[in-house]
């Protein structure tokens, strides 16, 4: 006898409470109604995979390179695009928007992987890919400097380390990246010159953190730390795992985003002999979710890496939720899980990229209960002078105390009572 059939089965559910369960149904596909209307609008980098080809062959063309070309990463870093000359033989640009990269590019440094100009939209000016990478007038004319002393004074202890908690802290390992990102934090400090710093000054961090034995979690950045050689690094991870409280290694690199051609086989190998490593990169938009971003990603599971996403709330580019969602859902399928999304901060230089903190509250208020928690990153602004990431959400608490209950409301709107326990002392043991 079937489930169906066997009304004794504790599975066995009438046919009106079937029809009871469809009608919920139908109200929880009315609240995401709105996304599911938009959601194939949304482009990512799989649904412009034709698109992002004929870039790619543009770009070999006139670079006058082969296909193989494309899969070095050495190549991909020799041929960036810094000038803005050669980038408008790949994208649209007008003389004033080439007269306002050269002029930004005096004060801030600028460079484009051959990869990543490729997921640009020619024509589109609106592009977010396009305002992630290629310099803006709105970067010069933003020239009141906001300083946070904090940040870099008062929190380095000893030379390339930066540390704001207790048991965590960071190594800055050199200035490279694979594309300089017009919301960079850092984008102020960033020297013109390559920077990858010596054996000898990090083995100064290395040993600051091998006499801090509160320490137990490093993250290794800079710049990107796959900016470093295979070999640096094994050194690097090798030396860590020599000091007896370090438990977690994690890398900074947005690179599985800007250039996937770095993470190569022998990259994975090196990577495979030290555990744990975790990697946080950033994407932030589903436009830089690509196939080729997503082989990269498989390397570096199967090698043992796991790897969390943090984006970076920036206006114009993700600060919508539908946009955000689907961001989210293209990370899962990767195999990424998102983890931060962070409030851009207010810093010259980057002040246009900022949303209002509602924005990024309204994201975590269409996410919670609206798509799988797997999907749901951390909200966080990072607070000034120095103090730290800070969480923030919308409010569910109503009351902690009416009439000796918790009123809170749910994702879907629905104001509850909830009967909590009562504090209480526990009996001591006697005797």
């Amino acid at each position: 006898m079937s489930v169906k059939d066997d009304t004794s089965h504790p599975l066995f559910v009438s046919d009106e409470n079937r029809e009871v369960a469809r009608d919920r149904v139908k109200g929880y596909n009315a609240l995401i109604s709105d996304y599911m209307q938009l959601r194939d609008t949304i482009p990512t980098g799989f649904n412009r995979a034709e698109t992002i080809m004929s870039q790619k062959k543009k770009i070999l063309s006139l670079r006058g390179a082969a296909g193989s070309d494309w899969d070095s990463w050495q190549w991909q870093l020799k041929n960036a695009i810094r000038d803005a000359d050669v980038l408008s033989k790949f994208i649209s640009l007008t003389d004033e928007e080439i007269e306002g990269i050269e002029q930004t590019a005096t004060r801030y440094r600028w460079s484009i992987s051959p990869y990543y100009a490729g997921l640009m939209d020619p024509e589109d000016r609106g592009c977010p890919i396009r305002k992630q990478a290629v310099p803006s007038l709105l970067e010069y004319q933003d020239s009141e400097e906001m300083k946070d002393p904090y940040a870099v004074v008062y929190n380095s202890p000893a030379p390339l380390i930066t540390q704001l908690y207790a048991d965590r802290l960071i190594i800055n390992v050199t200035n490279i990246c694979a594309m300089f990102c017009r919301h960079c934090l850092r984008k102020k400090d960033i020297a013109h010159q390559d920077m990858i710093y010596t054996r000898e000054d990090v083995a100064q961090a290395l040993a600051y953190i091998a006499e801090s034995p509160e320490v137990r979690d490093v993250l290794i950045t800079g710049g990107d730390s796959l900016s470093l050689s295979d070999s640096y690094l094994d050194w690097i991870l090798s030396e860590l795992e020599k000091i007896p409280h370090i438990e977690i290694m994690r890398l900074g690199s947005r690179m599985p985003v800007t250039l996937p051609q770095r993470i190569t086989p022998e990259l994975c190998e090196v990577l495979s002999r030290h555990n744990p490593v975790y990697l946080n990169t950033q994407f932030n938009h589903p436009k830089e979710i690509t196939a080729e971003s997503r082989d990269a990603v498989d390397r570096l599971i199967k090698a043992g890496v796991l790897i969390g996403n943090q984006s970076v709330l920036l206006r114009g580019i993700n600060n919508d939720a539908h946009v955000m969602k689907r961001l989210v859902h293209e990370l899962l399928r990767i195999r990424v899980r998102p983890y931060y999304i962070f409030n851009c901060k207010k810093l010259q230089g980057i002040r246009h990229f900022r949303s209002p903190i509602a924005d990024g509250l309204n994201i975590m208020e269409n996410l919670r209960g609206y798509t799988s928690g797997l999907a749901v990153p951390t909200f966080i602004v990072t607070a000034p002078e120095g103090k730290g990431k800070t969480p923030l959400a919308p409010t569910y608490l109503l009351n902690i105390n009416r009439n000796g209950k918790v009123l809170f409301r749910t994702w879907s709107g629905h104001v509850c009572e909830y009967e909590d326990e009562l504090p209480c002392d526990m009996p001591s043991e006697t005797g």
